[in-house]
This record gives structure tokens, C-alpha cells and sequence, in this order.
């Protein structure tokens, strides 16, 4: 399907009879077509009678408390009409953020998991003006984070760890922000202290060989820009909220890739050309959308790598002698080994008609997703629902002695995912960790040295010890001639790039212009960029 835009209303949405309805000058859709920051200011200066002052005194105060509460959660640029299904994660927790600091709730518990999602380091000390606001009610704030900033600006910082996964789960540490930097047994502390930092991987600058060039790039608020992406390089695009880099990259240069490599029929957003993707023989975008939404898929599936695992235990004596193939190792085939009682899921869904359904542990298998049988088979004492159970790192030990799938799990840990375990159902999987399984998935596949991937804020839900082994990994790749693109508002990944196209200045009809490209340091040179100011803190 292709969507667009109503050749009668023109996007309005209204009946020409309710849009003739008009308030100094403008109709209603006039006003909520403006980003909430114009409109602010254009309600605050609306010039009218003593008797529509009357009428209207008590509903723009309303209006512009409101606004005022969007504003201060760094949604300035959006617009009233914007649909909601086209808002990210964090842009759509913030803005239920501003409806609660409008309810002037007091004694409650506030529990916001990343709120700095898609938030430019400019934006960050508003944020937590905003969750100050909450807790001087009086509140209590407990945010789950990551950024330096809202931490250092926290009453009391508990640490969770010491690893991930099975490692992980216990108390490391508790205290102020200053106490916690001097934990020695804190690994957050040694990087909130500078003791430990993200380094800068790459020394030696790139030599920049061939580009693409986007043309005429107009959509939502792209000004008409021309934009030169150089290729076998680590490309950042960089900027404020909303100034249009999503547009930039996932709506104009990845729908046109799509389009011109494998005759995608959706459409790229409003732009004249692109120049160069002749020099491209494959793109792969890699976002945080899950692998899965039924507990059936897993990282094992995803990847791939239970494949192998299936046909190994297809050899052992005990599955030969009853005649067990691939299939009855599968718990994705019907009449196979699979229990059908949760039809392989581990779990039945219980359906709880106007509340979200609920999965509970299969009574007959427990969670093994196998017949009784199907486990009696084992290789290195080992039965298949073991395996499943294994993390990426004990597996990865397991199956050392077979490289077809130690490559893949090394991969995994590789990306910092070594704590999950091969049959963790996709569905309690985060989105930063979808897009690491997805990351890992594509690097264990042959390389054509003329590869571009597109990564949307990869560093979402990761911890600077994270962020160290996905630089790692995105350095592996343009090491062997592809080209990386990462939208990113982490400065510790910024200042890694070879190249950052930096768009600005602001967001909304603020934004989307080119407002400096270059390297990481001739950014920080720029007046005019406000992740050219931060940027020149790090470095």
C-alpha cells in the first residue's frame, strides 16, 4: 500500500465548511500545522476585542499551560496534527510525560525507563528541569538511564550488576552520584569518575574515496539541502531533536536504496536525486523493531545458528535409530518433536479479553517446548531444551569445536549480548538488544565490501561499557570497505566518526539545514552547532 495525502482536504482532515471557521486569520488546522513552539508565541501575541477576551481568557490559558508543559520536555518542534504513529518511542513517552506534569498530581511514584531516547545533549538539562518540576509536587522520580548527565543530576543513584544477564541482578552500589564515582566496585562509578572512558578507536583519519550525493532533499522541514555521504567510512548525522535527520536518512536514503537495489514499491520522501548508488550492491537498515512477537522466535532462530544446532542432534545414535530429521528438533513444525499443548511456545497465551493477554508456563512440557521423547536424545550429555537454555557465552564454550556455530555465537558476544540466552522468546527482548541480534546476524553473513548500513540511535539501552563493544563491532565493518550511517546523539559514538553531517540549527521549521560537516574536530570548530559545543567538551 502506498499512503497519501487527500487531494480534497489537502491533509486537513476537515470539511472546507469548519475550516472557513478562523481565528485571526488562521483556520484551525493553520494552527495546528505550526510546531508548538510558533504557536506558543502566536497565541501569546493573538490580538483580539475586550468581548473575545472575555470569551476566550480562561481556554488560552489552558492552551498555552499546555504547550508550555510540551515545550518543556523538548518537543518544541513537533505539531499538534503530527500523527502519533509516526512519533519514537522517546518523543511519545515524553509527551505523556507533559500530560502528567498538566494533572498537578501529588504523592505519586513516577517510573520513566530512558526518557533521554532521541534526545540531543541540549535538550537533556530541560529534561531534567521538567522531572524536578514532577518531583517538587511532591513526587517521587525513578528513572531507568543511562546518560551521564541525568545521573550526575540525580538525588541517589542505585547500581544494578555487576554483569548482564545470569551476571548481573545484585545491588553493586547505592549512594549520591559523588558516592557512587568513588565505588571502586561500581563499573558505572569508574566511568561517571573518568577512571574509565570510551575511547576513540580509529587514530588514523580515512582517506574519503567515492559518495553519495542527496539532491534537492525537501521533505517535512528539509530545506531543499544538497548532502554528500562519503562511503567506506563511519558516518554520524548528527542534530537537535526533530531537525530532520530521520528524514534525512531512513525516509529519503534508505527507501531509495531499497527502491533502486531490490524494487521496494514504498515510495522515499520528497527529494530531486541521489548520486552513487551504483557504488552500492547492498543496504541494510538495521532499527529496533523486534525479531519477533510470539515467544517462539529467539536469537537462536533469528541468527540462524539453530539450524546447525537441529541437523547436529539429527546425527546423535539415539535420534538415527528412531528416524528423528531437522523437523522433530524444530518446535516450529506441526506432528514434530514440538509439544503441542503450547505448540512449541513454552508457554499458552490466556487470553484476558479487554487486558493484554498473559503467557503462562506450559503445564505439560514446563517450559521445554518438547515432546518427552525429543529430550531423551543429548549430545555432550546435553538434550536440546538444555542447549536452548544456555547464554551465548556458555554456548559459545559448548560449541567451540564447532566453528559453524561458535563463528555466530562469537559474533553475539562480540556485540556485548554474550549474558542472553539462545531460546529467550523475542518478545522480552529490548529494542536496543533486537538491534544488536540484528547487527550480529549481518556481520556473520559473507561481506561484499560494498555494504551500507543504516543504524537509527544504536546506542539506545546501552551502558558506556556497551558502547565500547559496539564501536568495536561498526569498526569491524568499515575496516573491510562498507559504510556505516548512524543517527546519534551519543557524543562517545560522535566523536568516533569519521565524518558527521550535522543538522540543524534547531528543530522543526528550525531544522533541516546542513549547519557543519566534517570531522569530529572541525565540528567542535563550529559556532553555529550545538553538538559542535558538546562535542568539545569529550575531546
Amino acid at each position: 500500500m502506498r499512503v497519501k495525502i487527500c487531494p480534497s482536504c489537502k491533509g486537513r482532515r476537515l470539511k472546507r465548511e469548519s475550516l472557513a471557521v478562523t481565528v485571526a486569520d488562521l483556520s484551525i488546522a493553520d494552527f495546528t500545522e505550526m510546531p508548538v513552539e510558533t504557536l506558543f508565541e502566536k497565541i501569546e501575541t493573538l490580538e483580539l476585542t475586550a468581548r473575545e477576551n472575555q470569551i476566550t481568557r480562561q481556554l488560552l490559558v489552558e492552551i498555552k499551560t499546555r504547550l508550555r508543559f510540551i515545550i518543556d520536555v523538548g518537543l518544541n518542534y513537533l505539531s499538534l496534527s503530527r500523527s502519533a504513529l509516526t512519533l519514537s518511542g522517546g518523543e511519545a513517552q515524553r509527551l505523556r510525560l507533559a500530560t502528567q506534569l498538566g494533572a498537578s498530581l501529588s504523592q505519586v511514584i513516577y517510573v520513566l525507563d530512558e526518557p533521554t531516547i532521541g534526545l540531543h545533549p541540549n535538550d537533556t538539562e530541560q529534561l531534567i528541569k521538567t522531572l524536578r518540576l514532577l518531583q517538587d509536587k511532591p513526587n517521587t522520580v525513578l528513572v531507568v538511564e543511562h546518560d551521564k548527565d541525568v545521573m550526575m543530576a540525580a538525588d541517589e543513584i542505585i547500581d544494578i550488576g555487576p554483569g548482564a544477564g545470569i551476571l548481573g541482578g545484585k545491588v553493586v552500589a547505592q549512594g549520591t552520584p559523588s558516592e557512587i564515582s568513588n565505588d571502586e566496585n561500581s563499573l558505572t562509578g569508574q566511568y561517571l569518575r573518568g577512571k574509565k572512558n570510551v575511547g576513540i578507536l580509529n587514530k588514523l583519519p580515512r582517506k574519503k574515496q567515492t559518495s553519495l550525493f542527496i539532491k534537492g532533499a525537501k521533505a517535512f522541514n528539509l530545506k531543499n539541502i544538497d548532502v554528500e555521504i562519503p562511503l567506506g567510512q563511519f558516518v554520524c548525522v548528527t542534530g537537535v531533536s526533530g531537525s530532520g535527520k530521520s528524514t534525512l536518512i531512513v525516509e529519503i536514503l534508505s527507501k531509495a536504496i531499497s527502491q533502486h537495489l531490490y524494487g521496494a514499491k514504498e515510495l522515499p520522501a520528497e527529494h530531486l536525486s541521489i548520486i552513487g548508488l551504483d557504488k552500492l550492491n547492498k543496504a541494510i537498515s538495521i532499527d529496533q523493531s523486534p525479531i519477533g512477537r510470539s515467544p517462539r522466535s529467539n536469537p537462536a532462530t533469528y541468527t540462524g545458528v539453530f539450524s546447525y544446532i537441529r541437523d547436529l542432534f539429527t546425527q546423535m545414535p539415539e535420534a538415527k535409530i528412531k528416524g528423528y530429521d531437522a523437523g522433530y528438533f524444530s518446535f516450529n513444525v506441526k506432528g514434530g518433536g514440538r509439544c503441542e499443548n503450547c505448540k512449541g511456545d513454552g508457554y499458552v497465551r490466556v487470553e484476558m479479553q479487554f487486558l493484554p493477554d498473559v503467557y503462562v508456563l506450559c503445564e505439560e512440557c514446563k517450559g521445554k517446548r518438547y515432546k518427552k521423547e525429543i529430550l531423551e536424545v543429548h549430545y555432550k550429555r546435553k538434550n536440546i531444551a538444555d542447549i536452548l537454555d544456555m547464554t551465548v557465552q556458555e554456548a559459545k564454550e559448548f560449541f567451540s569445536d564447532i566453528p559453524a556455530i561458535c563463528d555466530k555465537l562469537k559474533v553475539l558476544d562480540e556485540v556485548g549480548l554474550g549474558y542472553i540466552s539462545l531460546g529467550q522468546p523475542a518478545n522480552t527482548l529490548s529494542g536496543g538488544e533486537a538491534q544488536r541480534i540484528k547487527l550480529a546476524t549481518e556481520l556473520s553473513r559473507y561481506g561484499t565490501g560494498k555494504t551500507l548500513y543504516i543504524l537509527d540511535e544504536p546506542t539506545t539501552g546501552l551502558h558506556f561499557e556497551d558502547i565500547n563493544k559496539l564501536l568495536i563491532v561498526l569498526e569491524k565493518l568499515v575496516s573491510k570497505g562498507n559504510s556505516v550511517v548512524v543517527i546519534e546523539h551519543n557524543m562517545e559514538v560522535i566523536k568516533n566518526a569519521d565524518w558527521v553531517i550535522d543538522l540543524g540549527p534547531g528543530g522543526g521549521d528550525k531544522g533541516g539545514e546542513v549547519v557543519a560537516c566534517g570531522t569530529p574536530r572541525d565540528i567542535t570548530k563550529n559556532t553555529r552547532s550545538l553538538t559542535g559545543k558538546f562535542l568539545k567538551k569529550i575531546i
